[in-house]
Protein backbone atom coordinates (compact mmCIF):
# COMPACT_ATOMS: atom_id res chain seq x y z
CA UNK A 1 0.00 0.00 0.00
CA UNK A 2 1.44 3.21 -1.13
CA UNK A 3 0.61 6.23 0.48
CA UNK A 4 0.19 9.66 -0.97
CA UNK A 5 0.35 13.09 0.83
CA UNK A 6 -0.26 16.50 -0.93
CA UNK A 7 -0.57 20.04 -0.44
CA UNK A 8 -2.03 21.15 3.27
CA UNK A 9 -1.68 17.39 4.54
CA UNK A 10 1.57 17.02 3.30
CA UNK A 11 2.54 20.28 5.08
CA UNK A 12 0.29 19.60 8.33
CA UNK A 13 2.42 16.36 8.58
CA UNK A 14 5.62 17.99 7.75
CA UNK A 15 5.41 20.64 10.62
CA UNK A 16 3.90 17.95 12.98
CA UNK A 17 7.02 15.61 12.28
CA UNK A 18 9.15 18.41 13.06
CA UNK A 19 7.70 19.97 15.65
CA UNK A 20 7.89 16.21 17.04
CA UNK A 21 11.64 15.99 16.81
CA UNK A 22 12.35 19.75 17.78
CA UNK A 23 9.99 18.42 21.54
CA UNK A 24 11.87 14.98 21.12
CA UNK A 25 15.40 16.53 21.37
CA UNK A 26 14.33 18.95 24.02
CA UNK A 27 12.84 16.76 26.45
CA UNK A 28 15.84 14.47 25.91
CA UNK A 29 17.97 17.10 26.60
CA UNK A 30 15.94 18.28 29.83
CA UNK A 31 15.93 14.65 31.12
CA UNK A 32 19.93 14.23 30.71
CA UNK A 33 20.25 18.01 32.51
CA UNK A 34 17.93 16.74 35.43
CA UNK A 35 19.09 12.93 35.23
CA UNK A 36 21.41 13.91 37.94
CA UNK A 37 19.34 15.74 39.55
CA UNK A 38 21.46 18.97 39.41
CA UNK A 39 19.75 22.07 37.87
CA UNK A 40 21.70 25.16 36.50
CA UNK A 41 20.96 28.90 35.93
CA UNK A 42 23.11 31.08 33.90
CA UNK A 43 23.53 34.42 35.96
CA UNK A 44 23.63 37.70 34.35
CA UNK A 45 25.78 39.60 37.26
CA UNK A 46 29.37 38.38 38.36
CA UNK A 47 29.64 35.99 41.21
CA UNK A 48 29.96 38.28 43.88
CA UNK A 49 27.15 39.78 43.11
CA UNK A 50 24.94 36.82 42.52
CA UNK A 51 25.91 35.21 45.64
CA UNK A 52 25.07 38.41 47.48
CA UNK A 53 21.64 38.78 45.81
CA UNK A 54 21.13 35.18 46.35
CA UNK A 55 21.49 35.17 50.62
CA UNK A 56 19.73 38.62 50.15
CA UNK A 57 16.55 36.82 48.87
CA UNK A 58 16.78 33.38 50.57
CA UNK A 59 17.18 35.92 53.75
CA UNK A 60 13.66 37.82 52.64
CA UNK A 61 11.92 34.32 51.93
CA UNK A 62 12.21 34.11 55.53
CA UNK A 63 14.83 31.34 55.18
CA UNK A 64 17.42 30.80 57.68
CA UNK A 65 21.38 30.77 56.14
CA UNK A 66 23.50 28.31 58.10
CA UNK A 67 26.65 29.04 56.27
CA UNK A 68 28.33 30.41 53.44
CA UNK A 69 31.82 28.76 52.26
CA UNK A 70 34.23 30.21 50.12
CA UNK A 71 35.95 27.65 47.76
CA UNK A 72 38.43 29.80 46.32
CA UNK A 73 39.50 31.01 49.95
CA UNK A 74 39.85 27.33 51.07
CA UNK A 75 41.62 26.57 47.73
CA UNK A 76 44.05 29.91 47.89
CA UNK A 77 44.70 28.89 51.75
CA UNK A 78 46.76 25.44 50.74
CA UNK A 79 48.15 27.14 47.46
CA UNK A 80 45.75 26.30 44.79
CA UNK A 81 43.85 28.70 42.20
CA UNK A 82 40.42 28.02 41.71
CA UNK A 83 37.97 30.13 39.75
CA UNK A 84 34.93 31.81 41.84
CA UNK A 85 33.16 29.10 43.41
CA UNK A 86 30.91 30.03 46.82
CA UNK A 87 28.64 27.75 48.51
CA UNK A 88 25.36 29.00 50.41
CA UNK A 89 24.22 26.36 52.94
CA UNK A 90 20.30 27.38 53.82
CA UNK A 91 16.82 25.86 54.58
CA UNK A 92 13.80 25.99 56.72
CA UNK A 93 13.04 23.44 59.13
CA UNK A 94 9.42 23.34 58.60
CA UNK A 95 9.97 22.78 55.01
CA UNK A 96 12.77 19.94 56.08
CA UNK A 97 11.31 18.25 58.47
CA UNK A 98 8.72 16.19 56.52
CA UNK A 99 10.78 14.81 53.93
CA UNK A 100 13.18 13.81 56.56
CA UNK A 101 10.06 12.30 58.97
CA UNK A 102 9.79 10.32 56.16
CA UNK A 103 13.49 8.75 55.42
CA UNK A 104 15.81 10.34 58.34
CA UNK A 105 18.40 9.69 55.50
CA UNK A 106 17.25 12.57 53.54
CA UNK A 107 19.29 14.61 55.80
CA UNK A 108 22.35 14.04 54.24
CA UNK A 109 20.99 16.57 51.24
CA UNK A 110 19.34 18.49 53.85
CA UNK A 111 19.98 22.03 54.49
CA UNK A 112 19.54 23.11 50.61
CA UNK A 113 22.75 24.17 49.17
CA UNK A 114 23.36 26.32 46.17
CA UNK A 115 26.39 26.96 44.31
CA UNK A 116 27.73 30.29 42.37
CA UNK A 117 30.57 29.30 40.28
CA UNK A 118 32.21 30.87 37.62
CA UNK A 119 33.07 29.18 34.23
CA UNK A 120 36.13 28.96 31.64
CA UNK A 121 35.26 31.52 29.90
CA UNK A 122 34.00 34.23 32.80
CA UNK A 123 30.24 33.62 32.89
CA UNK A 124 28.72 32.89 36.19
CA UNK A 125 26.30 29.71 37.25
CA UNK A 126 23.66 28.98 40.22
CA UNK A 127 23.92 25.42 40.83
CA UNK A 128 21.21 23.29 43.27
CA UNK A 129 19.91 19.96 43.56
CA UNK A 130 16.01 19.46 42.97
CA UNK A 131 14.21 18.84 45.65
CA UNK A 132 12.81 16.13 43.17
CA UNK A 133 15.51 14.22 42.85
CA UNK A 134 16.50 14.73 46.22
CA UNK A 135 13.20 12.87 46.98
CA UNK A 136 13.47 10.27 44.54
CA UNK A 137 16.65 9.72 45.54
CA UNK A 138 15.80 8.34 49.09
CA UNK A 139 12.50 6.79 47.46
CA UNK A 140 9.99 8.55 49.48
CA UNK A 141 6.43 8.49 48.47
CA UNK A 142 3.90 10.74 47.56
CA UNK A 143 2.91 11.99 50.43
CA UNK A 144 5.72 14.37 50.58
CA UNK A 145 5.19 15.84 47.48
CA UNK A 146 3.60 18.86 49.31
CA UNK A 147 7.14 19.56 51.01
CA UNK A 148 8.78 19.02 47.65
CA UNK A 149 6.78 21.01 45.59
CA UNK A 150 7.19 24.23 47.98
CA UNK A 151 10.82 23.51 48.63
CA UNK A 152 10.98 23.09 44.74
CA UNK A 153 9.09 26.12 43.78
CA UNK A 154 11.28 28.50 46.46
CA UNK A 155 14.31 27.28 45.18
CA UNK A 156 13.52 28.24 41.72
CA UNK A 157 12.27 31.58 42.48
CA UNK A 158 15.36 32.50 44.70
CA UNK A 159 17.64 31.04 41.70
CA UNK A 160 15.88 32.88 39.09
CA UNK A 161 14.87 35.86 41.10
CA UNK A 162 18.63 36.81 41.90
CA UNK A 163 20.59 36.08 38.70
Amino acid sequence: MKLICTGRWAAFLTRSVVAALIAAISLWGVQAMAADGLITIKSSHGPEETMERLEATVKAKGLTVFSRIDHTAGAADVGLSLRPTELLIFGNAKGGTPMMQADQTVGIDLPLKALVWQDASGDTWISYDDPRWIAKRHGLSDEVDAAVNVMSAVLDGVSRERQ
